[in-house]
């Protein structure tokens, strides 16, 4: 991520004494390299919105806010609700982050994100559907980055996730022809509970959950999704470097086992 950039020193001195631990199968702040950071969940953390979760992930911190609404679907799927994920890294949460517009890598990360939870089907969108081609529920959710110490795709997705799964949005009724909302407020139709873990690969050693220090030294980045019966349903490689085939399969492997505690840890927090 650009709010965490690379420099000389870490490049140089300090990724080498990373390779150093790596060989031993140690890192810097002690973790064994499958290990992921102290992990915090904090749900009904913003009381206007429809459903909101703080995440600590080390030090890293993450807030998301779900606002819910209606709206109009696309023209190309008129029985599907909408659901929007934004990203906005704070220029408090870093030295490196600037006041302005979403940066590439905010754009980058809020889409990881968006695809993670979209493609495992996480939220039934034909169960947002109020009126085909005319009305829909329409699923805002706005992550702010409060703190930045390495693998925001991680801390932001559990943020996602579990928002959502705390959710509750109005219930809208069809009367002669015009949408009226009641007082009884119902949960998103939420079924999955998608998990991403990220990866970084320092020479040939592959880790859990960069922190920031790892992040500047990496070869290359990898985020895995995975559903509730460990089937990959995302993926997003970063860096511009590459991954053997069998630090894929590694890979994919590690996001499985791991995933199934952090999900664990969400159903736990949000329940």
């Amino acid at each position: 991520m650009a709010a965490v950039k690379k420099n000389y020193v870490v490049e140089t001195i300090r990724k080498g004494q990373m390779i150093e631990l790596l060989s031993q199968g140690k890192r810097l702040d002690g973790r064994a390299l499958d290990e992921h950071r102290p992990l915090t969940i904090q749900t009904g953390f913003i009381q206007k919105a429809n459903g909101s979760a703080m995440v600590s992930l080390g030090h890293t911190q993450v807030l998301a806010g779900v606002k819910i609404a209606t709206g109009t679907p696309f023209p190309d799927t008129p029985d599907k609700g909408l659901l929007v994920v934004n990203a906005e890294v704070l220029p408090l949460s870093s030295a490196y982050a600037e006041a302005g517009p979403p940066s590439e890598d905010a754009i980058e990360l809020a889409r990881v994100v968006d695809r993670g939870v979209r493609e495992s089907e996480m939220v039934d969108l034909s169960a947002l559907c109020i009126t085909a081609g005319k009305s829909v529920y329409s699923v805002f959710i706005d992550v702010n980055i409060m703190n930045v110490d390495g693998n925001l795709f991680d801390a932001t997705s559990y943020a996602v996730v579990s928002a959502l799964r705390t959710a509750r949005m109005p219930k809208y009724e069809v009367v002669e022809d015009k949408i009226k909302a009641s007082e009884d407020l119902i949960p998103v139709p939420v079924s999955k509970t998608p998990v991403s873990i990220t990866m970084a690969r320092i020479g040939d050693s592959l880790i859990v959950d960069p922190m920031a220090e790892e992040e500047a030294a990496m070869d290359a980045r990898i985020t895995i999704t995975t559903d509730d019966n460990g089937n990959v349903c995302a993926a997003q490689k970063g860096e511009p470097s590459t991954f053997s085939p069998e630090k894929i399969l590694e890979s994919v492997d590690t996001s499985i086992r791991i995933g199934a505690e952090i999900r664990n840890a969400i159903w736990e927090a949000t329940k």
